[in-house]
Formats: structure tokens, sequence, C-alpha cells
């Protein structure tokens, strides 16, 4: 019987160090003992490899063999002290989590990509299943007051929970599975709801059918999205501090480099950058480990972690490439060792310790053709944000081509690559536009002004921006920003149009016009989306861009076809699940997702009449002709939808031609676009605070080690 407090014990239980080199004699063996060092998802993920196919029921038993004995012996006798029972804890847990870990690896998408056949995966997951039940019997004979089991099943449910504060997708996964546990049979049955979950839930069935891939916009709960099939991961300076803010440890983990750092203490605001980026390396680790097992089994082409670069040096090509070095350098670093455990015993590792990361290079800048095409050229991804446009989304996809072509041209493995699209910050900056344009053509209407203003931010809930020392024009901008604004169609915003008579003189005219507009604007990221796709990927233009990479850059066919497999478009900053579902395709594209984001397109999936069907590569639909036709009268938007003379040349030289139109954005005015303008500045404010507060840390650490 424990003594100890049992959850408390799991909760608290801390990973041993590494040891190297590592001495193991077989996969049983090594399985077992990285499990029991604290590694249990290392250990499980150290079978995602195809030499395992065909023997994954052996190394499977063996693993059980040495466990039951592990077990056995951790049973909690009279004469243990407090230290002895807590390590006999820990054992139990590490076993339990090792099992848990290879079943949920089999449920998910993980056993496909592998290559484990259905009958393979299907007997190994019911003799894990057998197994965890044994183990709870033989709890219960011991103590049933206490249970390993349970606690080790609410510490995979509470980490489930931290995603988005309990209100991303992956947090009710938990609510959904927890739902289904029963008293007794905490792990067997936690592993049977989880296949219930997962395999019910619409990413799963996406990816299973083929009809996508899919990335997240979050640093944590990766583990779960990867079961549901999803190959990469994004970071930028808001989502690291939020990873921070979720999962306080990461800050325990800071302490401890800071310590080691001494050369901060003396001067931490001197050394502020390089501290921002010790930080948000240490949130990316966990990232390119879960992502590692689908990095290597596709050779690069997924499983990427994209990287955001300091965005205060985003315009300057030098600053840019050395900060993405040496992030690269100190992740071969981590990588190197991470690996010797992951791939031991395999025999093909001639890609161990490249890391399966790829550099956010910030589009808003003349300097991102340059950077892209640089790091393209050596072997290292990038992903081109900040970018809403057409014609900035046609030229970096050019660049990226020019650089991994490069790549292979010196018989490098090229990287895959992505464009991001960032549709939904579009449409929130054209939203913006509107709605200062409806509200000063509706202060035209009215006697009083500041009373017609002063309602509007009343009801919106902005009544602070009212109490600045700023011109109206300022203060309309303010209320109308996305922050308080989220449609157009809000009740305060269409009372107070409604109340001007701007559209109409009856309320349910001015409601219809402004449903309308708001439906128009929600489709300018999708169209800018469908339309760069396909520009470089329908099946008229793809094999174009091959015969060009062939003449171009002398490449072989099946190179130029490497080269573009390895480009995505990403669309991202969704707003509904229309986003998504409209932006499907079968290659060339994976879609970047929000947790909260996710449980909206989870439930719209649900209802009666949804096909998934129906969404087969959507992204090749063409734009509905009227809503275009009001949508190009807007300025931003025929901006971000046409190309520029110059780009519609150089796809003319490639045997691409189309109604492109000639006002698009031109390079030399990236940096003043107002998408770019508020993203830039939210990101550069993001970075500062999060550097400013880990310079904090470690002036505090700094005088508790003096």
């Amino acid at each position: 019987m424990y003594s100890v407090d049992i959850s408390l014990t799991v909760l608290r239980s801390r990973p041993e160090e590494r040891k190297y080199p590592v001495s193991s004699l077989n996969h049983c063996e090594h399985i077992v003992d990285t499990a029991l060092m604290g590694y249990p998802q290392l250990a499980a993920d150290h079978l995602l490899d195809r030499e395992m196919c065909g023997k994954l029921a052996d190394v499977l038993g063996g693993v059980i063999r040495r466990l039951d004995l592990e077990f056995a012996k951790s049973k909690p006798l009279p004469e243990d002290d407090e230290e002895s029972e807590i390590k006999k804890v820990w054992r139990r847990q590490r076993a339990y989590c090792l099992l848990m870990e290879i079943a949920l690896n089999l449920i998910g998408m993980e056993s496909q990509r592998v290559g484990f056949s259905k009958k393979e995966a299907s007997a190994s997951l019911k003799r894990i299943v057998y197994t965890l039940e044994k183990w709870e019997s033989l709890e219960k004979q011991e103590d049933a007051s206490v249970s390993v089991a349970k606690a080790v099943v609410y510490k995979f449910l509470l980490d489930m929970k931290k995603v988005m504060h309990g209100e991303g997708m992956v947090a009710k996964m938990g609510d959904e599975i927890e739902k289904e546990l029963v008293e007794g049979r905490w792990a067997a049955n936690f592993v049977t709801a989880s296949k219930k979950t997962i395999q019910n839930n619409v990413y799963y069935q996406t990816v299973t059918k083929g009809m996508c891939k899919f990335g997240n916009d979050y640093a944590l709960g990766l583990r779960w999205v990867r079961h549901l099939g999803y190959v990469q991961v994004s970071t930028n300076p808001v989502l690291a501090a939020i990873a921070y803010d979720d999962d306080s440890e990461l800050w325990e983990e800071f302490r401890e480099v800071a310590k080691e750092r001494k050369e901060w203490a003396s001067d931490p605001e001197r050394f502020g950058d390089e501290i921002a980026m010790q930080a948000t390396m240490i949130a990316l680790w966990p990232n390119l480990v879960v992502f590692r097992p689908i990095a290597l089994l596709s050779k690069f082409h997924d499983g990427m972690v994209s990287y955001q670069l300091n965005p205060n040096v985003a315009a300057s090509f030098e600053d840019s490439i050395e900060d993405a070095l040496k992030i690269y350098s100190e992740a071969e670093k981590f990588l190197r060792g991470y690996d010797a455990y992951l791939a031991w015993g395999y025999s093909d590792v001639d890609e161990i310790e490249r890391p399966n990361v790829v550099f956010k290079v910030a589009g808003g800048y003349p300097a991102a053709i340059e950077i892209t095409a640089a790091l393209n050229s050596i072997g290292i991804g990038t992903n081109n944000t900040v970018t809403y446009t057409v014609a900035q989304e046609t030229a970096l996809i050019m660049a990226a081509m020019k650089g991994m072509a490069e790549a292979v041209r010196k018989g490098i493995l090229p990287t895959q690559i992505y464009e991001t699209n960032m549709g939904g910050r579009l449409e929130s900056h054209l939203r913006d536009l509107e709605a200062e344009k409806l509200l000063l053509e509706a202060f035209e209407k009215v006697e009083d002004e500041e009373e017609l203003l002063s309602k509007l931010a009343e009801g919106l809930g902005a009544q602070e921006e009212l109490a600045k020392n700023i011109p109206l024009e300022g203060k309309v901008k303010a209320i109308c920003g996305y922050r308080y604004l989220k449609k157009l169609t809000h009740p305060a915003f269409a009372e107070v149009i409604s109340s001007a008579k701007l559209r109409g003189k009856k309320r349910e005219e001015n409601l219809a016009f402004l449903t309308r507009h708001e439906n128009d604007i929600g489709s300018a990221g999708t169209f800018v989306a469908q339309k760069v796709y396909w520009i470089f990927f329908s099946p008229e233009n793809r094999p174009k861009w091959i015969r060009y990479l062939k003449g171009n850059s002398g490449l072989s066919q099946l190179e130029a076809q490497e080269v573009m497999d390895k480009i995505d478009v990403l669309p991202a900053s969704k707003r509904k699940p229309a986003d998504t579902f409209l932006t499907l395709a079968e290659r060339n594209l994976t879609n970047t997702e929000f947790p909260n984001h996710q449980w909206m397109v989870s439930e719209a999936s649900k209802q009666e009449d949804f096909k998934l069907g129906d969404y087969a590569n959507a992204i090749m639909r063409k734009p509905n002709s009227n809503i275009l036709q009001r949508l190009v009268l807007i300025e931003d938007f025929r901006k971000a939808y046409e190309l520029t003379p110059e780009l519609t040349k150089e796809l003319e030289n490639v045997g691409i031609k189309g109604e492109f139109g000639n006002g698009g954005l031109r390079v030399e005015q990236w940096s003043s676009f107002g998408s770019v303008v508020k993203t830039m500045s939210e990101f550069e404010n993001a970075y500062e605070t999060f550097k400013e507060r880990a310079i904090g840390i470690t002036s505090r650490t700094a005088e508790d080690e003096a």
C-alpha cells in the first residue's frame, strides 16, 4: 500500500538525463529503458520506422514481457521509504504511459504512415489493451483505494485541457474521452475511448481519404493532432508567448538555461534578442520532437515546424540569415542527442540530426525574396508569412523554386516549403476599411456624429477608445477594428447604419446590405488562395512549371517533380469553417488551424446536411463572379487579387496565361499594405513583450543566484 499521494507523484514526475553513448542491446531493451528514464513518448515513437513493419508484434511482445517484470518489481512493500515509493510509482506510471502512447500511435495516422498492416496494428492494440487491464487488476489486488492507472489517465486529460484553456479541439476531445471512462478500467478504457474520438474526427477522416493535409497554429496538444494526421506546426511571437502562458514549466526550463549563461546576468538588456531567441527555442524543441518521426518517414516532405524569425530584422537579408543559421545550428545540436535514441538500431539514418524546421520569412518586405531563395538553396526550407496577395505569393513561390532548384543541383535533398495565405487577416483588414467607410458615410446623414459614435462604442464594448486624445478619424479606426467588430452584421453596427438610413430607409434593407457585404468580404481570402493554387498547381499549369524548372534550372523530370511536390500553399488565420472546407486539396496544400477553429470545423462537420465528399479539391472551384465583381471595387482587394505587369510577363514565359489584371501589389508596396502594417505591428509588439518578460526572468534568476 502506498503512503504517498499518487496523483501528485505522477504530476511531479521528471525525466532523468539521457545517457550517451546509447548502449542498448536490442529494440525491446531500448524501448523499455528509454521509457523508464522518463521518455515514454520517445520510446513509443521509436517504433515508428518502416524497418519495424512485420516485426511489431514480436518487438511489442518483448517490451510487454520486460514491463511485466518492472510492474511486479514496483509492487509497494511495507518497508519502503517515501523515496522508494515515489520511484515505484514512476516506474508504473512510465510503463502505463509507454503502452498508451504506443496504442495512440497505432490508432492514429502514424500507423498508416509507417505502413503497419491493419492486421499487425489491430493485433498489437488488442495485446496492449489486455495488458493494461491485467496491470490494473494487479493494482486492485494490492490496494483498491489507489490507482496509478487513474492518475496517469487524468494526467493525459489535464494536458489535453491546457489547449487554449479548454476551448480548443484537443481539449474538447479530452472531454469526450473522459465521458467514456469506466471506474477500475482506466487505462484500457482510455485507449478504446481515444480510438473512437480520434477516428470519428473530421480531420482524421479528411486525411485518411487523402483530401488534404493540416498543420497546427499552436504549441500544445501536438501529439493529439498528429494522431489525427496533422503534419506541421507554426510558431510566431504571439504563439510563443501563449505557449509559456499555457505551460509554466517552460519558464522553469528557461531559468535553468539562464543560470548557465553567466554573461546574461551582467547586462540582460544588451543580450535581449539572444535571450528571446533562447526562450523561443525552448518552446520549439517539444514541437520538433513530436513531428520528428513524420519528417524522417517522409524525407522532410512533412513533419515541419515553422519558426518565426525575429520580426524586428525582417527587412534585413543579412540579419535574417544570421538568425536562421544560429537557430538551425542549435536545432542540429539538440536533434543529435534526440535522434540517437529515436533512430537507434535502424539502418536508414542518412539524414539523422537534420532539423525538421522551416523559417517563417515575413513577406512584407522586398528582402523576403532574397532570403527565401538563399535559405532554400542550402536545403533549409521557408514558410513565407505576412502574405495576403496573389502578387506576393507568386513572387515568393518563384523565389523558393529558384533556391530549391539550386539545392537539388548540388545534390541536397530539398525541404518542404510553405506559402502562407493569411486569408482571415486580409478579410479583417478589408472589413476594417469598409466599416470605417460606412461609419464616416453615416456621420454625414446624422446631426450628432459624436452621439452616433458613442452609441456604437457602447454596443461594441469599445468605450475606452472614446477617452483617448486623438482625432475623430482615429477613434473611428480603432472602434471599427477587428478587436471590437468581428462582423459587419454585429447588432450594434447594424443599428448605427440603419439609424442613418445609409443603404435604404428600412432596417431590413440595411441589414440585407450588410449581410451581403459581410459574406462578400468573407470570401476574399479564399479567392486569393484559389487563384495562387490555380497558377501553380492546377492540372493545366503544374506540368508547365515542371517544364520550366527543367529548362530554366537544368533539372531532370524527377528532380523538377520533387521540387513541385515540396511546395504547399498554406491557408491560415481562418475565421469560419468554410475557410477550411473551401480550401481542401489533395496535393500541394496544407491548411493550418488554430485550436478553437479546429473545434468549429469539427462541430460544423456534425451537421446533418454535411457531406465531406462535397468539398473534394474545393480549392479548384472558380470564384462566384458576382461576389468577385463587387469585391474588386474595394481597392485593397484589387491589390490582393490582381498581379503586376511584371509578374504577368513572367507567367507568360512559363506558358501560363489568364486575366490577371495589373493592379496587384508591387514589391515596393509590400511593407505599406494595410494588412502587412497591422500584422507586423502585432508581431513586433508581441516579440518585444515576450523579450521583456524573458529579460525580467533572467534578471530575477541572476539576483537569486547572486
